[in-house]
């Protein structure tokens, strides 16, 4: 008989949400509770719950019920217009969901925390690469580091164990989700091609050359189930990566050719501005092409493009930790790229022309 494990998976419909509970579904002993502000449409493994994480008494009512709980993989976010507001909302969402569980859930036995290059200073500018777990702290405020310090204080004399796992930019299908880079690059392209533009990349010149690494949602996922379920990870942090490294200058020009555009010189274009305008044009290729039925702010994620080309500087960490401690998955980014568009033209979000 196998041993019977349930995931509370919080930010269940986000990019790595959703392929965590892919992966888990896949596993096959493993009980699933999806927990979004959007819910979700539950079926025979998968349990989706509606909860807003900033209301206190609506996450008490609503998770109360939850004592089976053995696993929390927190994924949520929230996003606010600066570095510091973004610290408030984030840990309440995090301290309400694992005093919610905690004070229900018995045999609750590790509590995972989705977190990011940020923790480095990443966001703020060149930082010290590659990053490694070990690299000292810089000035607050912080919402990655504020969650892993209470998780860090709030674990002490508990059974329970913590995990931290620290991707660079993901990539994966999800839609709806402001952090979507994937979606960014394919809508770009797709726009620009009815157009009859050639596919230039729209970011800072400085940006165009330097060393970039990516993170896959699916090895995300299977990373995150590693740590979480194995005993030597406890109370740690992980950077988990493809494995390799791309520069955008070597890339782009193949990105062109798989949607079989030309390419042209660079020019830094903030794309919340030059894509405000296309969703009319959008409309017109999803009836053009009969794509699904995907509003143009479902497939828009122009901020955090702006945000991923901005980098004029290195942006990668290391590694190895993870795979001298028995995690040796990884992904070919180029070939990744290319599957995920393929994907998404499956799916009909994007044309196949």
């Amino acid at each position: 008989m196998k041993n019977i494990k349930t995931a509370l998976v919080v930010g269940a419909n986000g990019v790595i949400g959703s392929k965590l509970i892919e992966h888990l579904e896949s596993l096959g002993n493993w009980n699933i509770i999806g927990l979004s502000r959007r819910g979700g449409l539950s079926t025979n493994k998968t349990q989706y719950l509606t909860v807003d994480l900033l209301n206190e008494a609506e996450s008490k009512q609503q998770l109360h019920k939850l004592h089976g709980v053995t696993h929390i993989f927190y994924a949520a976010y929230q996003d606010r217009s600066d570095w510091a507001g973004l610290v408030a909302p984030n840990m309440a969402m995090l301290v309400n969901v694992v005093n919610a569980i905690e004070s229900v859930a018995e045999n609750l036995q590790h509590i995972s925390l989705m977190q990011g290059y940020k923790v480095y200073g990443a966001h703020y500018g060149p930082f010290k690469t590659p990053a490694k777990e070990s690299d000292g702290a810089h000035m607050p405020p912080e919402f990655n580091v504020s969650q892993q310090e209470f998780l860090t204080e709030h674990q002490k004399g508990k059974k329970w164990t913590w995990s931290a796992l620290r991707p660079s930019v993901v990539a994966g299908t999800a839609l709806g989700n402001p952090m979507n880079l994937v979606m960014v690059i394919a809508v770009y392209a797709s726009i620009s091609k009815k157009l009859g533009v050639p596919l230039r990349f729209p970011g800072k010149p400085g940006a165009y050359d330097k060393l970039l690494d990516i993170t896959d949602a699916g090895l995300l996922a299977k990373a995150t189930v590693w740590a979480a379920t194995n005993t030597a990870c406890a109370n740690q942090a992980f950077n988990i990566t493809n494995g390799d490294l791309i520069r955008w200058n070597d890339l782009w020009p193949k990105i062109a050719t798989y949607f079989k555009m030309e390419t042209a010189a660079p020019l830094p274009m903030p794309l919340q501005q030059v894509m405000v305008d296309k969703a009319e044009i959008w409309a017109d290729i999803q009836a053009s092409y009969g794509l699904a039925d995907t509003s143009y702010e479902a497939v828009s994620s122009w901020a955090f493009g702006d945000f991923v080309f901005s980098w004029d500087y290195d942006f990668f960490s290391d590694g190895t930790k993870a795979r001298r401690m028995g995690f040796n998955e990884y992904i070919d980014t180029e070939k990744m790229f290319f599957d995920l568009f393929d994907e998404l033209k499956r799916q009909k979000i994007i044309p196949e022309i």
